[in-house]
């Protein structure tokens, strides 16, 4: 049997066993509600970019860890000594780097039919993967395709899973790190049965999906897709904004100000068993605005509403 499909089972059955066991517990309890308890402690994390960019690597990092969050998120790094010093600053404030947004993915697609255009996106992929394997993150997050006028869907699906399978899962493969697919506004994966499948077609524990709540609320329920996609979510992203859908217009918001229904999506995370990182992607700020958004996570983390 092959390492995903055993992957797949194993974590399917721990997420049924964990969900019959909280749902025994809240009746036991006689307390309804969300389950918000997985087989362990959900932590919360921040994009590197929420934090100032003028200040040392250290001193950001110190400023996450004073508000409250375990981890970070960080971007792709080329220049070594850029990346030592981030090492160095985790090591230094006791801060996880758990996963790399890598950085190339939009103006050099996996899914151009130029093959420039996608040996630039493999390389910076495989700086990210070396990223993470120096910073100790176990994920790297990738968009894998772009659908745009000179690009069909299915060549967006067929290119991409080509290239991730043949040029990226082997190094990924090899650092034991996870490839993260996100579903973004690329025109792409608008389905969480067809993100789903794209995913299960690599048949491979190294590639699982990276889901960012705000990113569907336009078009479907962050709800729904999370219990769709279960156990092959490996990290999540957090964000907020009121959507016009009438005007088709939307404002970005702070966690728990927008249309988002907080409650129900941590209800759906309880009842897949999730267990990751969830990272805030949002507006940046100084000290007094980074411990109110920890603090509007631990609500949402605790099946509250975020925001008072």
């Amino acid at each position: 049997m092959n390492d995903r499909r055993m992957f797949l089972k194993t974590l399917a059955a721990a997420v049924a066993a964990a969900s019959g066991a909280s749902r025994s517990d809240a009746r036991q309890a006689g307390q309804p509600g969300p389950s918000t308890s997985g087989p362990s402690k959900i932590r919360k994390s921040l994009l590197i970019s929420l934090l100032p960019k003028e200040r040392p690597y250290a001193e950001r990092f110190a400023m996450a860890r004073d508000a409250g969050f375990d981890a970070i998120e960080m971007q792709t790094i080329g220049r070594d000594e850029e990346a030592a010093e981030i090492r160095e600053a985790a090591q230094k404030t006791g801060l996880r780097i758990h996963s790399v947004m890598n950085m190339e993915h939009w103006q050099s697609p996996l899914s151009s039919s130029d093959p420039d255009v996608v040996t630039r996106s493999v390389r910076g992929m495989e700086t990210s993967l070396k990223n993470a394997a120096l910073w100790g993150a176990d994920t790297v997050l990738l968009v894998p395709a772009v659908v745009d006028a000179t690009t069909r869907y299915k060549d967006a699906y067929s290119r991409s899973q080509r290239v991730i399978r043949e040029r990226l899962l082997p190094m990924a493969r090899d650092l034991k790190i996870i490839i993260a697919i996100e579903e973004v506004w690329n025109k792409f994966l608008l389905s969480p049965l067809e993100f789903a499948r794209y995913i299960d077609e690599f048949d491979s524990q190294w590639i699982r999906a990276y889901f960012d709540v705000g990113n569907v609320v336009m078009f479907a329920f962050p709800q729904d897709w999370i219990r769709t996609l279960g156990p092959r979510i490996a990290k999540i992203h957090l964000k907020d904004f009121n959507f016009d859908r009438r005007n088709g217009r939307f404002t970005w918001k702070n966690i728990g100000e927008g249309d988002i229904d907080w409650v129900e999506v941590r209800r759906a995370l309880g009842e897949i068993g999730y267990s990751g990182y969830v990272t805030t992607e949002v507006n940046g700020g100084d000290a007094a605005y980074l411990k109110d958004l920890g603090d509007r996570v631990d609500r949402f983390l605790g099946g509250e509403k975020p925001a008072l």
